[in-house]
């Protein structure tokens, strides 16, 4: 087993005992991602959708330090403050995901850190890296 830490100074450093991400072998455990700008880290001006997207691009950045991308999430994990909300989530992540789409979880939480109103956490699988023939 090859275990590599992720960190990435385009998305939000960890706020607390935690990485960014973490690789083992092909597989990568993203951390939770709230909406912080990454310059700033604080929750980003706007209205949901604008968390919903600082949350899908900071995702994004950890994807590509570990070497992937989106369209190599398998299971994305959503948290929202609230539940009516889950019709925007679709639509922006149709933005960011084409078919087929990762499995998903969209699950009602009482509060998040830094009062954000989403949060996502995912697990990518990391194409296999092909070798030319020799």
């Amino acid at each position: 087993m090859i275990k590599q830490i992720i960190h990435t100074d385009k998305a939000p450093r960890a706020i607390g005992t935690y990485s960014q991400a973490v690789k083992v072998d092909r597989t990568v455990y993203l951390s939770g991602q709230i909406p912080l700008v990454p310059e700033t880290m604080t929750i980003i001006d706007g209205d949901i959708s604008a968390q919903i997207i600082q949350v899908f691009d900071n995702l994004k950045a950890v994807a590509e330090a570990a070497g992937g991308d989106l369209s190599e999430i398998v299971k994305l994990n959503v948290f929202l403050t609230d539940l009516s909300h889950f019709p925007i989530v679709n639509e922006i992540m149709g933005r960011y995901f084409h078919e087929p789409y990762p499995a998903r979880a969209a699950i009602g939480v009482a509060a998040l850190p830094k009062a954000a109103g989403v949060e996502m956490d995912a697990i990518m699988v990391l194409k296999a890296q092909e070798y030319p023939a020799s």
